[in-house]
């Protein structure tokens, strides 16, 4: 009997999709790999790297994070588009697959990406894997955009944060969604009374230049980057959660029109989105959460095949 041809949508979340190599081990050692590998943001890189036979070398490069060594990837660009100018990440997966062509892989794979000016969903699947998975995860106002054949790319999930589409669109007849998100804004509400906030703070400067040598410049940077314990959030905090409660809302509006036929939710509790030093934790948890629905694959692969 021919097994139906089984598309994984690989969703957005920053540290959290180090889950996604978890979700990928176990899917291959049950004998369930995927035909088709769609991948958002983080998706793009994890998908990518599996498709390209480098997910052991990834895995080795999440584990061994450290949070100085996340702060040493930060190239920031001050002058730029983006906080962050991404080449020193760009450079690190360059090292492994700088030759790879997505054209060439041995699965169908395709990076979803943002065109900037236009919205446009761009569905990258030719050419360098490397600058396409660059343009998927280019968080905007975080990461510089990618330019990619005159278009100007951010990251995917401002369109399609679970791409299930795509796997359907490539011929998936069984389509797995990874959702690395569900637990962070599962129960947003609505709060119709301002009294029920309690006092308010406003804002105070905080424009005072660091003294001293580069250390101290480098630590109030970091600071503001990552935030200050119980004070206010850092920038990444602010841009990431916002940016990510709107890929939320999205995500459940595309999710209900299309559904995957079968959904893997890794519980990643308190783990932030730029926790990259938790790749441990977050493995852990996508293959526990993948090993919980391998009995609804097989059946759902048994039920289709022919």
């Amino acid at each position: 009997m021919m097994k139906p041809k089984i598309g994984i949508a690989l969703g957005g979340g920053a540290a959290r999709g180090w889950s996604h190599i978890g979700v990928l081990k176990a899917l291959e050692e049950a004998g369930l790999e995927p035909d088709i590998i769609v991948g958002t943001s983080i998706g793009s890189v994890v998908g990518g790297c599996y498709n390209a036979g480098k997910l052991e070398e990834l895995e080795g490069f999440a584990r061994n994070l450290t949070r100085r060594r996340v702060f040493g990837f930060l190239d920031f660009n001050f002058a730029g588009s983006g906080l962050i100018s991404g080449q020193r990440l760009a450079e690190e997966l360059g090292s492994h697959l700088e030759e790879v062509q997505i054209e060439t892989m041995p699965k169908k794979f395709v990076a979803v990406a943002t065109e900037l000016k236009t919205g446009h969903e761009i569905w990258l699947s030719k050419g360098p894997l490397v600058p396409a998975m660059h343009a998927s995860y280019a968080l905007p106002g975080i990461f510089r955009p990618v330019k990619i054949n005159n278009r100007w790319l951010i990251d995917g999930a401002l369109v399609n944060p679970i791409p299930v589409s795509v796997c359907r669109a490539l011929g998936a007849r069984i389509v797995i969604a990874v959702n690395l998100n569900w637990d962070f804004f599962g129960k947003g509400t609505v709060v119709p009374n301002q009294d029920a906030f309690g006092e308010s703070e406003m804002p105070v400067a905080e424009n005072t230049p660091p003294s001293g040598n580069g250390r101290a410049a480098q630590n109030l940077l970091r600071k503001q980057f990552f935030g200050q314990g119980s004070d206010a959030p850092g920038i990444s905090s602010v841009m990431m959660d916002s940016f990510n409660i709107i890929q939320d809302r999205i995500a459940r509006s595309r999710l209900a029109g299309d559904p995957p036929d079968i959904m893997i939710m890794p519980v990643l509790g308190d783990m932030g989105l730029f926790d990259f030093h938790m790749a441990e934790e977050a493995i852990a948890n996508g293959k526990y959460a993948t090993e919980k629905v391998l009995e609804d694959i097989q059946r759902a692969v048994g039920a289709l095949a022919a």
